[in-house]
């Protein structure tokens, strides 16, 4: 089943009213929001009742965590990117969400809404009017106010009786803590002192885990003692919160209170972090004063250990570190007590800037596919950097959304990377490298949303700013823009003016840069459209061999593209298709959608050409669907690209007849694009 499903990270107890209940709902419902205070377990409700396997959808689960965001601008980014539709048009991408979901069959969480009610109210409106097929579940603090919403109340757990799902989780977490906890339970009497300790937590999961985590250092009776005494300190009126509120900001604070010095000085430090990070993010963001670097580590071990911050080893990302919000927000208030925010905010930012630009120099070479994971992993973090450096130090956060130019282009994020890029330009000090890095970036983004002349025009004031500068890599840089920006409309004499053999060389640079090799391909692409097959195959395989040296792989398979399409038009099918296979396997390797549409595609016209009618009419409807996730039919109705395609079309039904393209074809776009 295709979805995006977390795995469950925390016990999950009891709740079994609660999922008949959702259950039922999500069966003929179609907006269903989970309420309760935080740590309640609203996430873990929906997360065990979306992999329901009778909650399967046609086109699958798909899991939306919005707790890391902050900027509701950037929402239906997170929705598109979160169910793989990586969105390259200029068009609105509400519309475009709206349009893609319109023939889905989909269940889609949406996970922590609280902070971002308004803009996921008008979302999930536009997006069910337009979709039949899709059902939401929400969880939030409070409902959505949304019309048609029915709203789960998620309780705490009940904790009346010696077989309560309180006690039962309390128990889980204090015998994970210490096997000794096991004693504790075949005590009658010492069992009713952890009911009564869950009475007091009123059965609030969060609460009872924190609670659980000290059993490693303490008994049961001390827990006990020091809780109660946390609680009888705290029941004067000065807080207006709801009891249930009150008793989780208690036990919060209570942990806090029994955190060492330095842990309770990490803890409010990490509170700057949005979404999960890694410990090298950790040392170089929250050292300081007391907390040397050498001991962070260390220190953040121990908050693992008291629940305070969770755990997790990711496949392509290593380990990875979070809190929950309750929690950080309860870390953030310390942190403002420090006066410390903006110390470690900037910290935060400038940390991610620096990554930015490491991952920048280390983008065409053998770390690539390592990069390509690692800031898919830090795509929250980035942005928080960005939205705090446009506010405090506008040249910086222009460098870093110039930087992460690769981030933007090739990896998915066109939309956010333009509103980005037009933000930090605005706001940014003029001229210089950062200033003509920042331009060209976002003219990449523009040639994949079609954008053409926006791209021309970007090109232009590139050429014009280095000059100045005197940078043959950023001339190389823009020559491609400006080559590609009209090529792709269909003029490719121009672009071979503009980025080949000859210009290259009038404006030298490194033949291993990165300008050099962009401008090697638009000289492919150029050629290919001129019908010069010869001579593009030989551009393509000195850029094949100069990115192999490298180590690098997207610009290599796109080379190997260059080749598939020359070896086409030579009549050299086979060949063909051994070209794009290699070419799609790097792009999977990379995630790149653009990449494996245009790839489909070509295969198609190698299969067709060799007969295989069916297989082509397969790989054209699978192809379709990959184009779908970026909204850019076959680049943007590229001439030379549409005629490939279409002649593909016309030999595979020849091959095979009209109804037997149409069923396969059929069949193809029901493949998956996860």
């Amino acid at each position: 089943m295709p979805g995006n499903l977390p795995p469950e990270t925390a016990s999950f107890v009891g709740r079994d009213g609660e999922l008949t209940d959702l259950g039922a709902m999500l069966g003929d419902r179609r907006l269903i929001t989970l309420t309760g205070v935080g740590g309640v377990g609203k996430s873990r409700l929906a997360l065990r009742a979306a992999a329901d396997r009778r909650q399967a959808r046609p086109d699958g689960v798909w899991w939306v965590e919005l707790s890391p965001l902050r900027d509701p601008g950037l929402l239906t980014t997170t929705v598109a990117h979160a169910i793989g539709l990586a969105d390259h048009s200029a068009h609105s991408l509400d519309e475009e969400l709206c349009a893609w979901m319109a023939d889905k069959e989909l269940l889609l969480v949406l996970d922590t809404c609280e902070h971002l009610v308004p803009a996921v109210r008008h979302l999930v409106a536009e997006l069910l009017q337009s979709a039949p097929g899709l059902t939401v579940m929400a969880t939030s603090r409070e409902r959505l106010d949304s019309p048609g919403e029915t709203v789960l109340d998620v309780r705490p757990l009940p904790c009346e009786g010696p077989d309560s799902d309180a006690l039962a989780l309390f128990r889980a977490r204090a015998t994970a803590a210490t096997a000794q906890a096991a004693e504790i339970f075949a005590d009658p009497d010492r069992t009713e002192i952890a009911a009564e300790l869950c009475r007091r937590l009123d059965g609030i999961p969060l609460a009872l885990e924190l609670a659980g985590a000290r059993m490693r250092l303490w008994s049961l009776e001390q827990v006990a003692q020091r809780l109660g005494a946390r609680f009888d300190l705290l029941t004067d009126t000065r807080t207006v919160l709801l009891p249930r509120h009150r008793t989780m900001r208690t036990a919060i604070g209570w942990s806090h209170e029994l955190c060492e010095p330095v842990e309770r000085l990490l803890w409010a430090r990490l509170s700057v972090f949005t979404g999960d990070f890694d410990v090298a993010a950790a040392r170089a963001v929250c050292a300081g004063g007391p907390l040397a670097a050498s001991r962070v580590e260390r220190v953040l071990h121990g908050l693992v250990a008291k629940s305070v911050v969770r755990r997790s080893d990711e496949r392509g990302a290593g380990t990875r570190y979070r809190m929950l919000d309750t929690i950080r927000e309860f870390g953030h208030d310390w942190l403002a007590e420090l006066d410390e925010v903006r110390t470690v905010a900037d910290r935060h930012a400038h940390w991610y800037a620096a990554l930015s630009h490491a991952a920048e120099r280390g983008w065409m070479g053998p770390g690539q596919v390592d990069w390509y994971r690692r800031m898919t992993a830090e795509h929250a973090q980035l942005r928080t950097s960005l939205d705090h450096l446009l506010g405090t130090d506008p040249g910086a956060a222009l460098e870093m959304a110039g930087a992460l130019w690769f981030f933007w282009f090739a990896c998915g994020h066109v939309h956010e990377g333009r509103g980005f890029l037009e933000r930090a330009l605005d706001g940014g000090p003029p001229g210089g490298p950062g200033h003509v890095q920042a331009l060209w970036a976002l003219g990449l983004t523009a040639l994949l949303q079609g954008d053409m002349a926006v791209a021309q025009d970007l090109g232009a004031r590139c050429t014009r700013e280095a000059d100045a500068l005197a940078d043959p890599e950023r001339e190389l840089r823009a020559a491609y823009l400006r080559a590609v920006s009209v090529l792709m409309p269909g003029d490719p004499e121009t672009a071979l003016l503009l980025a080949g053999p000859r210009a290259r060389a009038g404006r030298g640079g490194r033949p291993s840069g990165t300008g050099w090799l962009l401008c090697r391909l638009a000289t492919g692409y150029a050629l290919c459209d001129l019908g010069r097959f010869e001579e593009a195959a030989d551009e393509a395989r000195e850029l094949r061999e100069a990115c192999a040296e490298l180590g690098e792989r997207w610009l290599r398979a796109y080379a190997d593209y260059i080749l598939a399409v020359s070896a086409l038009g030579l009549g050299h099918h086979g060949e063909a298709a051994r070209y794009v296979r290699s070419m799609l396997s790097g792009k999977r390797l990379l995630g790149d959608r653009f990449g494996i549409a245009l790839g489909l595609d070509v295969l198609a016209a190698a299969v067709a050409a060799l007969g295989d009618g069916e297989l082509a009419a397969r790989l054209l409807g699978t192809g379709h669907a990959w184009w779908r996730t970026v909204g850019r039919p076959q680049m943007g109705g590229s001439p030379s690209l549409t005629a490939l395609r279409d002649r593909g079309e016309r030999q595979a039904r020849a091959a095979i007849g009209d109804a037997a393209y149409e069923s396969a074809f059929l069949g193809g776009t029901a493949a998956s694009t996860g």
